[in-house]
């Protein structure tokens, strides 16, 4: 076993276990930091496979941006975890044939026909003048262009979810209200007073 399968199984297996821990702990900000685990340890088989844009991506956009949007939606709402649990266990029949169903769907689909496996061989390695950011590049603005696009609009209508969620009005809440601050006159504001002088 070499180098290159060692550091495969370590993070794999912190994969793994993150993966699982997200799923099953109870504290949602314990489970976002799960998340990270799991997006660095992806992040990192990523590198194994010489795909370092996409390594650094993976880092830079879902750990820098999305997950502190996250915990910041987390902690901003105030969820009552207790209230979502109630009649939790009631749901795990269904849970249990819709995780059936899926592994099935990806048993199908990730196989070893659809991935070439049966005939392995050694690992070709691309020349060093090889980028694959050109080459994603090329794949994402030409064939996969609207995918792309409708990526954005979908990340774009979730940040003015998030936003909209925290804004919601609360008894600590002592923000103006724009409509009254337009409608007041000066009479109502200012008052001249005559007085006699002495």
């Amino acid at each position: 076993m070499n180098i290159e399968e060692i550091v495969f199984y370590i993070f794999a297996t912190a994969l793994v276990i993150a993966g699982a821990m997200v799923i099953t702990i109870r504290n949602p900000v314990h489970a976002a930091l799960f998340l990270i685990m799991a997006f660095f340890s992806s992040s990192g088989l990523w590198l194994l496979l010489e795909a370092e844009f996409l390594a650094i991506t993976l880092v830079l956009v879902y750990v820098g941006a999305v997950m502190v949007l996250f915990l910041f939606v987390v902690m901003m709402l105030d969820i009552n975890i207790a209230v979502l649990r109630e009649g939790f266990a009631s749901y795990l029949p269904v849970a249990f044939v819709v995780a059936l169903l899926m592994l099935l769907s990806l048993g199908l689909i990730v196989g070893k026909e659809n991935f070439g496996l049966q005939t392995v061989g050694p690992v070709e390695r691309a020349p060093a003048s090889y980028s694959n950011t050109e080459a994603l590049g090329q794949v994402l603005y030409t064939e996969y262009v609207f995918p792309f696009e409708v990526a954005a609009v979908i990340l774009l209508v979730a940040i003015v979810a998030a936003i909209a969620l925290t804004l919601r009005p609360t008894r600590q809440t002592k923000a103006p209200n724009p409509e009254r601050q337009v409608a007041v006159r000066r009479q109502d504001r200012v008052r001249l007073v005559k007085m006699d002088s002495e």
